[in-house]
């Protein structure tokens, strides 16, 4: 089980200077990001004393953000014994694959509706850099592709609120997907390949059609994840 020791690198950055936003905030970022990225993978133990000195802060704001990440499942408190890293959760993982599903055909549906050359075109130009990232196996910066991609979507439909929503509920999913680039980042491309398709032919079946079956696949990942490493799997 990993830990956090001075001999080890650190994974914890230091805070940004001159960011606007609060400094819990800024701590649940970085601890959210370190865990969804598997810097900090199932199982690590984690002290409000070793990230506040790591991050340049006090230990206050520093429990805040374990307490919000307790609230989404990624920590489990236990007074006066450790805060761990929990693992990924399977549960949480199709409930937020059945919220992303139900909000996101909705979206789509609009979108290939409304959508104009000049969107169709943006988001391709999204999908030229996620090749670029497959090719130089970029993995953060194709994660971060295609969250924009699914958001612009969202955006361009009009319904920019429901990627907040989506957004709120898929962290699990996406400890599983940042596992999976290894072997699907060329997969995923080619259906947000097909989901443009179908947008630029105003096709809405076909648009929310392709869209489940990019998001259904979760479900075999989740499968390969089991057998290969079940001690990152949770109920």
């Amino acid at each position: 089980m990993a830990q956090m020791n001075e001999a080890a690198e650190p994974v914890i950055p230091l805070l940004q200077p001159g960011s606007t936003r609060s400094v819990t905030d800024q701590v649940f970022d970085a601890l959210h990001e370190r865990i969804v990225d598997l810097g900090l993978p199932p199982g690590t133990r984690i002290s409000e004393a070793e990230v506040a000195s790591r991050m340049g802060v006090s230990r206050q704001p520093v429990r805040d953000a374990f307490f919000r990440l307790s609230q989404i499942g990624f920590v489990l408190i236990r007074p006066q014994r450790s805060t761990t890293v929990t693992p990924i959760s399977a549960t949480a993982i199709r409930e937020a694959c059945f919220i992303r599903n139900a909000l996101e055909v909705a979206c789509m549906r609009v979108a290939a509706g409304v959508l104009s050359t000049p969107h169709h075109d943006e988001l391709q130009a999204i999908l030229d850099d996620q090749k670029d990232a497959v090719e130089q196996d970029d993995r953060r910066r194709f994660h971060m592709l295609d969250d924009r991609f699914h958001q612009r979507i969202c955006d361009l439909s009009g319904h920019g609120f429901v990627w907040e929503l989506v957004r709120e509920n898929k962290g699990h999913m996406d400890r599983l997907r940042w596992l999976s680039l290894s072997y699907n980042a060329g997969n995923a491309l080619s259906e947000h390949g097909d989901i443009l398709q179908a947008l630029r032919a105003r096709d809405a079946d076909a648009a929310a059609g392709a869209l489940t079956g990019h998001l259904g696949r979760i479900d075999r990942m989740l499968d390969q994840l089991r057998r290969e490493r079940p001690d990152m799997v949770g109920d």
